[in-house]
């Protein structure tokens, strides 16, 4: 008899505990943003330029991983966002890049390029329909029903869409030629809200009076070791012309543009006021000003960090006064590559060269020309990629495994190439951790036959299109921080995936994770 009386009082104490313990809600809101070349070691090195309210709130308050990796290769902005909101791969995803070679048309084409769908404030016509797979946004709006409040806001189109993915309620990006805030209808009525910033707030009517100038004393700027020979320096966006827009995207003034629509978008939307978890995904911009290297700009890279920091903390403090941090699950990180930097001098004798992809073609197309009678074997080619012409290989009756070995043990002895790999080879071949990451890079719909790795130190020169490229093989770090809502602040050096992103956040706003992710949730950010 006592022995159950003791495990009735035990059952209810059990049964007492587990009711008074309430499970963990969701995010009211939750804020992505990529910042575009954004390199942990220059947070770092510049930290000492910064004020309190940016990266040394967030790595005081956030869950900071130093040492986020992306798995593929070839980065670029495209296929990062897309790689952060679908949490996978270009293999699954199907966004190798910005652009790449179609193979039906033999043209390049732009990955969000659609010509169903008119834009709005803009002549292009745009889509996400490349994008092959579900992303966060999908999913979000799936399972509320299409209650949530979704909107992606970058000053590029490719960054804005591909983050927005097919589902949401808008994407917005900076018009090169008219600095209006634009979109596609592909995503249906353009809201008024963005109507009645460009028509009283946009970006025309204040760019004749920006200038760009150093932010602290000239003097401060000594933390990028240059050869330039710069005292100070001043950009104006009014005399650039049909450029002043393109330019001033590059700026950090562009950061504090996306802040603004930001504003206007937490002030017209219920965004974050109800318990229907929403999602805003932002971009910023780091590079360099203009593309160019930093042997130029020495000075203007520091002083757009310093700005971005001030971008941050204004971000940071926004949302917190109209959604509330404790409300907000706010993560950053970047797109984890930098605009190429120009070939070594030739006095310091390190070792370089050029690689013509072009004239790689043609030999290799005289050499299967040779072997296998007159014909076009070489239909096209783009970056480091070959493509071979299928139907020309068939109505020969040829067999194309034996030519793409053949054209790799050709192209493999040309000066300035490492290794070439076949289609074949990169799915069907033996695993290395090589090999794996070029496999993820690789789409069946605009891959080549043939890729070629090129030694690092070498620049590979487009003619189609006029691009050059220094091949730079070094570790480059990538922060991924997480802030706000029940976060735990800790700073980890151990690598993670940046495919962990998209799957971690699904999690704590209880939705799925997009349909291509395979990553587990990163499950110790909770406090």
């Amino acid at each position: 008899m006592k022995e159950r009386i003791l495990t009735s009082l035990i059952t209810v104490f059990v049964i007492t505990g587990l009711q008074a313990q309430t499970a963990p809600g969701a995010p009211r809101l939750v804020v992505g943003l990529t910042i575009d070349q954004l390199r942990a070691d220059y947070i770092e090195a510049f930290s000492v330029l910064y004020g309190e309210r940016g990266f040394k709130r967030l790595m005081k308050e956030g869950r900071v991983y130093c040492n986020a990796e992306y798995d593929f290769i070839n980065i670029d902005r495209s296929s990062a966002t897309a790689s952060v909101y679908t949490g996978t791969t270009p293999y699954y995803n199907g966004v190798v890049g910005t652009r790449w070679m179609d193979r039906n048309s033999l043209r390049l084409v732009e990955c969000v390029e659609d010509r169903d769908f008119m834009g709005v404030y803009t002549q292009e016509y745009s889509s996400p329909k490349r994008l092959q797979v579900s992303t966060l946004s999908d999913e979000l709006m799936v399972a509320s029903g299409g209650e949530a409040e979704v909107y992606s806001i970058a000053p590029t189109r490719e960054m804005a869409i591909l983050a927005a993915g097919h589902a949401a309620k808008g994407a917005f990006w900076i018009n090169d030629d008219t600095g209006k805030w634009s979109g596609t209808t592909y995503y249906g009525t353009f809201p008024q809200w963005v109507t009645d910033y460009n028509d009283r707030e946009g970006l025309d009517f204040r760019i004749g009076t920006l200038e760009w100038q150093p932010y602290h004393v000239v003097t401060a700027y000594r933390y990028v070791t240059s050869n330039s020979k710069q005292v100070t320096f001043k950009h104006n966006f009014f005399d650039e012309r049909a450029e002043k827009y393109r330019k001033f995207k590059t700026s950090p003034y562009v950061n504090d543009e996306v802040n603004r629509l930001v504003n206007a978008c937490l002030t017209a939307t219920p965004m974050g006021k109800d318990n229907v978890p929403d999602l805003l995904t932002l971009s910023y911009y780091a590079g360099n000003y203009d593309h160019k290297p930093n042997s130029e700009y020495a000075m203007e890279i520091q002083d757009a960090y310093v700005r971005l920091d001030n971008s941050l903390g204004d971000l940071l403090d926004m949302i917190d006064r109209k959604v509330g941090l404790a409300n907000t699950l706010f993560f950053v990180t970047s797109t984890g590559y930098t605009d190429t930097e120009p070939a070594d001098p030739s006095q310091y004798r390190i070792p370089g060269g050029e690689f013509h992809i072009k004239r790689c073609a043609a030999l290799l197309n005289m050499y299967l020309m040779a072997i296998y009678g007159n014909g076009q074997y070489v239909e096209t080619y783009y970056d480091r990629q070959i493509y071979l012409n299928h139907k020309l290989i068939e109505d020969k009756k040829l067999n194309l495994t034996e030519i793409m070995n053949r054209s790799a043990e050709f192209v493999v002895q040309m000066s300035g190439v490492r290794d070439a790999y076949t289609s074949q080879r990169l799915l069907l071949g033996a695993w290395t951790p090589k090999i794996d990451k070029i496999r993820n890079s690789f789409s069946r719909d605009c891959s080549g036959d043939l890729y070629i790795e090129v030694m690092p130190g070498w620049t590979v020169i487009n003619d189609y299109p006029q691009i050059s490229q220094v091949v730079r093989e070094a570790y480059a770090s990538v922060p991924l921080i997480f802030m706000g809502y029940n976060v735990k602040p800790e700073i980890l050096y151990a690598p993670v995936k940046m495919a962990t992103i998209a799957p971690t956040v699904a999690h704590y706003m209880r939705i799925r994770a997009p349909n291509a992710s395979e990553a587990a949730p990163l499950l110790d950010i909770r406090k």
